[in-house]
């Protein structure tokens, strides 16, 4: 007979989980060999487009490390550190790899301001942190998510900084996408077809990405189509929950009259 399992075996959730994390950290070794170091030292930028797109590419597959880690949990058998792993992969990827992003952003965008940047950057770290924590702790009911993923919250971030908006308004969408994050506003778990059309949107913006990292022929303006699809279903989302919510409360009022009426 088999030996109980320790509860520090690892399964094979917390590979992909691991694989999460390895991405964020990888992300953020890219901007910083890629575009931080080279705007310090006075190197050729030729490599910046190069190292950004890796970057966003990486935390893309952290995104479908994630996704499936979750799926695989559910279909076999998951660790008692699976949790813990996943809050953390969480927080690298899709907190602090973000976050940096924005501030590496304020440091190398022409008149930008780098301490107004990093404020806005640790805003993004700490809605994230509380994100995570209020998914652990707060018991939602089943197929609902309360504030915007964190996934898709770093991934709006990210599209925010590619497309290189006038400072002080990208500054201010990705702020409102940090109170997105840490609203009260519920967003529907991707199941079926949600999640398929999840999985897809993901592999297009790779491919976009990757058609982008390559120079191909139209590869800026594939980017810049991932780019504001991401925002627009980030900006999208909330405003359906919201006239979802909306359209119900008007129907039970409607209801409420007619058997008034009767």
């Amino acid at each position: 007979m088999r030996a109980p399992r320790s509860p520090q075996h690892l399964s094979t959730a917390d590979f992909l989980t691991l694989g999460n994390a390895v991405c964020g950290f990888l992300a953020i070794y890219s901007i910083t060999t890629g575009i931080l170091m080279p705007h310090l030292t006075g190197e050729s930028s030729s490599p910046v487009k190069h190292s950004a797109a890796t970057a966003v590419t990486l935390l893309l597959i952290g995104s479908m490390c994630d996704l499936f880690d979750g799926l695989v949990a559910r279909k076999l058998r998951s660790s008692a550190l699976g949790a813990e792993l996943d809050n953390l992969a969480d927080l690298i990827s899709f907190g602090i790899a973000p976050a940096y992003f924005v501030a590496v952003w304020g440091i190398v965008s022409p008149g930008s301001d780098q301490r107004l940047s990093a404020l806005i950057a640790l805003t993004v770290l700490l809605a994230v942190v509380l994100r995570l924590a209020r998914f652990s702790a707060v018991k939602m009911r089943p197929g609902i998510f309360q504030g915007m993923p964190c996934p898709m919250g770093a991934m709006t971030v990210i599209a925010i900084v590619l497309l290189d908006p006038p400072f002080v308004p990208g500054l201010l969408m990705i702020f409102g996408v940090a109170y997105l994050m840490v609203s009260r506003i519920e967003y529907p778990k991707p199941q079926g077809l949600l999640a398929t059309a999840t999985l897809c949107w993901i592999v297009f913006s790779i491919g976009c990405l990757a058609a982008w990292a390559a120079g191909l022929p139209g590869g800026d303006s594939l980017m810049h189509v991932g780019a504001v699809a991401q925002i627009a279903l980030a900006a999208m989302a909330p405003l359906l929950v919201i006239r979802r919510k909306v359209g119900q409360k008007v129907g039970d009022v409607r209801a409420r009259r007619a058997e008034s009426r009767g």
